[in-house]
């Protein structure tokens, strides 16, 4: 089973986000540190607040680009333990669990040719404007994607 452990500080930077977005989608990208052999601790994320609608997100590479250059800069090029973990975005009117289009554009990312061989989704939203619901999934090259299990920590 692939863990994915969410810490403190980074749950409530995603609750001032989505407090701020609202009824809009928003999202990024995750920036992980494997902790041992399928454990991953979300260490960053982006956040792309102007593209989202209501219904749909997509993220704008240039913008998570910079974050993701920098967050390499501050880890010095670690890549074996500090690296891109996935994508994130809120579903704030939907359940956290990927949508038809959420499944197809992750899965193409990791069956494409962009060198990703697995990718994180971490879909996330805000109950009774405090409480913050999340699920993620890992995409695998040429696997059916699983459900992992997230850790608050």
């Amino acid at each position: 089973m692939i863990t994915i452990s969410l810490p403190s500080e980074q749950r409530a930077g995603l609750r001032r986000h989505l407090r701020r977005a609202g009824r809009r989608e928003i999202g990024g990208i995750l920036m992980g540190e494997q902790i041992a052999p399928d454990h991953f601790r979300i260490v960053d994320f982006s956040v792309d607040n102007k593209t989202g609608t209501a219904a749909h997100f997509v993220r704008s590479p240039e913008h998570h680009a910079e974050a993701l250059k920098e967050f390499f800069q501050k880890t010095a090029h670690d890549f074996k333990r500090f690296n891109y973990l996935g994508e994130w975005h809120s579903h704030p009117s939907f359940p956290v669990r990927p949508s038809q289009e959420d499944l197809m554009s992750m899965q193409n990312l990791v069956d494409g040719e962009r060198d990703i061989d697995f990718s994180a989704l971490l879909i996330v939203r805000l109950r009774y404007f405090m409480m913050l619901e999340a699920r993620s999934y890992m995409f695998v090259r040429y696997a059916t994607p699983i459900k992992t299990a997230l850790v608050m920590t």
